[in-house]
């Protein structure tokens, strides 16, 4: 029986990596029924909203969702479409694992940690006001709840994959009552699991251990805003968004996106790099009892990335998206 799984694409160079990465997983020999959706700019370019609503009904049917980065249109704005999707669709977490590519080049080798990222509050809940001209107060909001919630997911994420440590990140040395009570959950959730190693880290040492001995590192959690930063910092340190995916959670409903993207303008037709959007799908071959086939393709992808002969140019090379597609699919085991 075919897999059903939402596909959403969101523009620029989405439109090139989402049939490589289909026809990639077709030739390792996934079924899988795609109810496919435009969202962000080409929705809105087709006289359509950002957000349709039968693409959001899509993913709250199928439960599951592979997406490209939603790109917004030229010029000023204040509107994020990616932010408003997680908020319309009640995503609260964000899993990065970040894990070293054989091939690909990185500053740092034999690195395998996850980044776990609460969504739905902190500095970026965006509630701003400016109090007098010339002064603008943002808001950190923390409540007990949703820090509740999201601990005990990132327990049993980490639990199932398998994960012995997981590391609190915070800065409750300065934000004494928002960061104080984020860590005093931590602590309390982290009872429930005594199977688990914890350890506390502020944040700013966490940056710095990242770039001294990431190695170290099981499981990294953190409120949003740290997140945000912490997450890329450790895409740049396994090789940068050639290693990275993303998986947004929320009830019911699980996300795999590339975080990166671009127009074609900028990049080119053809040219973009098809991994940031295929290694979330094999996030989700994973997820769904494929992980042998998710295996065959990551195979693939580093045999590609050794031999160094195919890469796109953002990996030092000259191939186009549709070559170093047609490479891994050659490489397949």
């Amino acid at each position: 029986m075919s897999l059903r799984t939402t596909l959403i694409q969101g523009g620029g160079v989405g439109f090139d990596q989402a049939p490589a990465v289909q026809r990639i997983l077709n030739a390792a020999g996934v079924d899988i029924a795609w109810d496919e959706h435009l969202a962000g700019l080409p929705s809105l370019e087709r006289g359509g909203p950002p957000l349709p609503e039968e693409m959001l009904r899509s993913v709250r049917e199928t439960g599951l969702a592979l997406k490209t980065k939603l790109l917004s249109p030229q010029g000023p704005s204040d509107v994020n479409y990616n932010i408003q999707f997680r908020r319309k669709l009640g995503l609260f977490a964000s899993v990065r694992p970040l894990k070293n590519l054989r091939g690909l080049p990185a500053r740092f080798q034999g690195v395998d940690f996850l980044v776990i990222r609460e969504l739905t509050e902190d500095l970026y809940a965006a509630i701003e006001h400016e109090i007098v001209p010339g002064v603008v107060q943002s808001i950190k909001v923390v409540t007990e709840v949703a820090c509740r919630r999201f601990f005990r997911f990132a327990f049993e994420w980490s639990r199932q994959a398998g994960r012995k440590t997981v590391c609190c990140v915070h800065k409750a040395n300065i934000l004494k009552l928002a960061d104080g009570l984020f860590l005093e959950v931590f602590r309390a959730t982290a009872r429930e699991f005594p199977e688990f190693q914890t350890r506390e880290l502020i944040v700013d040492n966490c940056c710095m251990q990242m770039v001294l001995r990431p190695q170290q590192f099981d499981v990294l959690v953190m409120g949003n805003l740290y997140g945000d930063l912490v997450s890329d910092l450790g895409a740049g340190v396994v090789g940068g968004i050639s290693a990275t995916a993303g998986i947004n959670v929320g009830d019911g409903i699980r996300i795999y996106e590339s975080f990166h993207g671009g127009s074609r303008e900028v990049i080119g037709v053809d040219r973009a790099n098809p991994l940031p959007l295929l290694l979330p799908a094999i996030d989700l071959l994973e997820s769904v009892g494929l992980a042998d086939t998710g295996r065959r393709i990551l195979t693939a992808v580093e045999r590609v990335l050794t031999e160094g002969r195919v890469r796109t140019p953002d990996l030092g090379g000259q191939a186009s998206t549709t070559e170093m597609a047609n490479a891994i699919i050659a490489s397949l085991p």
